[in-house]
């Protein structure tokens, strides 16, 4: 009786995890080719936003120099969003501002929050104002904030914006790739 060198099961095993193998290098690859793909459209698409950015930032210093060489003074649009951070505790507030508070998100101490505004969010705002600091960040603040601290929801999960993986996956349906 001849004893074969490998057992069957073991050869078939073997041949199972080189078709595997080859199959998972196909897909490696393709997948390589589509994310640097993908990667240089983020990276085209960023360029054109920088670049309307750097205009508009062009544009108001023009209008602003046009305005004091013909000895008038230029008032920048206002503001269309604002950051809010709760600044005292529970203890020893009124309904009013508890409740504006309550609704902004701004739970507890130094917690923050993006809120556009609006003639209802500034009223909401002056009420509360005691308790609460509100400013208007740029954009260099706002992408430092969301990419530091930004959180989304994924499949109803609290899910860290740690890279644009993330916003792909669940907004890529409308046409949101990338974060800038």
């Amino acid at each position: 009786m001849v004893v074969p060198a490998k057992p069957a099961s073991l050869l078939k095993k073997e041949a199972r995890a080189a078709e595997l193998a080859t199959k998972n290098a196909v897909s490696t690859k393709k997948l390589a080719a589509l994310r640097a793909a993908r990667r240089k459209e983020i990276v085209k698409k960023t360029a054109k936003y920088y670049k309307q950015y750097e205009a508009a930032d062009r544009e108001e210093i023009r209008l602003n120099r046009e305005a004091k060489a013909n000895g008038n003074y230029y008032v920048p649009a206002e503001a269309r969003l604002a950051f809010v951070i709760r600044l005292r505790g529970v203890n020893n507030i009124p309904p009013k501002p508890r409740k504006i508070m309550k609704l902004m998100r701004l739970k507890q101490i130094n917690n923050g929050c993006f809120i556009k505004l609006n003639k209802a969010s500034k009223e909401m705002l002056r009420i509360a104002e005691p308790y609460i600091t509100f400013g208007y960040p740029n954009l260099k603040t706002v992408r430092e904030l969301i990419y530091k601290r930004g959180f989304g929801k994924v499949n109803g999960q609290r899910v860290a914006i740690n890279d644009n993986s993330v916003i792909e996956q669940s907004l890529g349906k409308y046409g949101f790739v990338f974060f800038e």
